[in-house]
């Protein structure tokens, strides 16, 4: 059975996600294909869910629908004085609703594939209840390998496809291991996808599962 979207993770915070998450659904909603996303936890700014739903250019898509639970601080749920209730449930309903009505939904994660959303569950536990491949975006920069290789690792734990990895080049971060880390890296995970600034690759890659 084809899949329903696909779940968006990082190997950290601020690796661009949103930034991939976005020009990924333009890219294939230019191309044809009925895409829309959904941030379903988002924490502080509303600005991420803002730029998905803007990205999905659908005239009914609400920021609720996008996003429907938002804290107020930029911290992890888990962090919060009072831990937040967070029923994932609706979260699966939501979800269920938007990819019942498009072809295509590209979910992000919050954070990194660990992040802690209370006492007991993780954004991993998120991403496998909604039973997607999981796109991992990684920042080009020194430390990828490992942190790549270590969430590749996580997300095979939890029992989900690795679909790929996106190397995404970040303002003001260039260093040596620029040059080498997608070779380095396709060397060392060999059937998963390092995608490299491939747009093209990276629809197909979204179209395969």
């Amino acid at each position: 059975m084809k899949a329903r979207g696909v779940f968006i993770t990082g190997t950290d915070t601020d690796v661009g996600k949103t930034w991939v998450a976005t020009r990924l659904i333009q890219a294939l909603r230019e191309n044809g294909i009925d895409a829309v996303g959904m941030k379903p936890i988002e924490c502080g700014s509303h600005d991420d869910s803002d730029a998905i739903a803007a990205a999905s250019g659908e005239a009914g898509l609400t920021r609720e629908q996008v996003n429907p639970i938002h804290l107020p601080d930029p911290l992890a749920p888990a962090a919060f004085p009072e831990i937040p209730e967070i029923d994932f449930t609706i979260l699966k309903q939501r979800f269920d609703e938007l990819a019942d009505a498009h072809e295509l939904v590209v979910v992000e994660g919050a954070g990194g594939w660990l992040v802690p959303v209370d006492d007991d569950r993780t954004m991993a536990d998120l991403a496998g209840l909604l039973d997607l491949p999981v796109l991992i975006v990684a920042a080009n920069r020194l430390g990828v390998l490992n942190h790549t290789l270590l969430t590749v690792r996580a997300i095979r734990e939890s029992g989900l496809v690795c679909a790929g990895v996106y190397l995404n080049p970040l303002p003001d971060t260039y260093d040596q291991s620029c040059m080498s880390n997608a070779k380095v890296l396709q060397e060392n995970l060999e059937e998963i996808p390092v995608i490299d600034q491939n747009w093209k690759e990276l629809m197909d890659l979204c179209c395969r599962f």
